[in-house]
């Protein structure tokens, strides 16, 4: 089967949980000299970062993503984790002078989250490009040169990528950025991020649409929107469970997406496949401890959406 190249951040994730509202906490006229605390009730250290959220999410759907990044020294443990989900990181380039990256996620009772991200060995260079025959390419945060550089390298070799820039926007150049999305096959962010993305590159979404041809915008508990030469789609979010951690759902959402793609599926079936995947991850804590099987999943979209799916 022919893999999903899958770049970004690869890191560990220590999430917890505030039983208040963080916006309690804030003084409007002091926010020029904020100094919070905020005390937490647990902490859970789980395996994360960008492309593993999104490879483990491909990996339940049934395509075989490789990862791509740069871990550190206390890699050993995640690396033996990948290799029972039968997920490559043959890719991964470890630096044994720097620790795997980090991100400390603190979210409020009403799912607003707070997050510091230490790149340490993440930020540094890949080193080569992988060859070989790809689906795909999925380009989400992480090393912000080594993004510039793949988006390149797919674009040589006409490999279609997806590109979402996530948390690393502040990062990227406006020229850089634009060049990226410029080419892409589709440009994954939500309603917030957009904002940013239209403030650096001067692009609205219709002149974003001049650029690449899809552009997928998540609204949380609204669903997403998707907007291509087709013309706009709103799609509804699937019911859920129960809602446990936000963390990881726009990268389980990503995933559900670009498996619809590469699928056949129309893009409102995408977005709903799409939508099903992230209500697993937000039931679940942490970013990789949702399960489920295909068939599974497509009874569930087939409940929520009233049609069937074909995976």
């Amino acid at each position: 089967m022919a893999r999903i190249l899958v770049a970004g951040s690869i890191a560990y994730d220590r999430i917890m949980d505030y039983g208040g509202n963080f916006t309690d906490s804030f003084v409007p006229d002091k926010l020029h000299t904020l100094s919070v605390s905020f005390q937490v009730e647990r902490i859970k250290e789980d395996f994360g970062g960008v492309a593993g959220n999104l490879a483990y999410n491909l990996k339940l759907l049934g395509e075989e993503p490789e990862m791509l990044g740069t871990a550190g020294s206390d890699f050993g443990r995640y690396a033996e984790y990948l290799q029972k989900l039968g997920i490559s990181s043959a890719s991964v380039h470890i630096d044994p002078s720097d620790l795997t990256s980090v991100a400390h996620i603190v979210t409020d009772r009403a799912n607003n989250q707070i997050a510091a991200f230490a790149m340490a060995a993440g930020a540094k260079p890949y080193g080569p490009l992988p060859e070989g025959d790809f689906k795909c390419a999925v380009l989400g945060a992480g090393c912000v040169s080594d993004t510039i550089a793949v988006a390149a390298h797919a674009k040589t070799k006409g490999i279609n990528y997806y590109f979402d820039p996530g948390q690393a926007m502040p990062a990227f150049a406006a020229d850089d950025l634009k060049n990226i999305i410029s080419g892409a096959a589709g440009l994954f962010c939500n309603d917030y991020e957009l904002g940013l993305i239209e403030e650096k590159t001067g692009w609205n979404e219709a002149a974003l649409l001049t650029q690449t041809p899809l552009l997928v915008v998540t609204l949380g508990a609204k669903g997403s929107r998707i907007s291509s030469a087709e013309g706009v789609i709103e799609v509804a979010a699937v019911p859920l469970t129960k809602l446990v951690d936000p963390t990881g759902a726009g990268d389980a959402h990503r995933a559900g997406f670009i498996k619809g793609i590469l699928a056949g599926l129309s893009l409102k079936q995408c977005g709903q496949l799409a939508s099903v995947v992230a209500a697993y991850a937000v039931e679940n804590f942490g970013t990789q401890n949702h399960h489920f099987t295909l068939a599974e999943a497509s009874e569930r979209y087939e409940k929520a959406y009233g049609e069937k799916v074909g995976l």
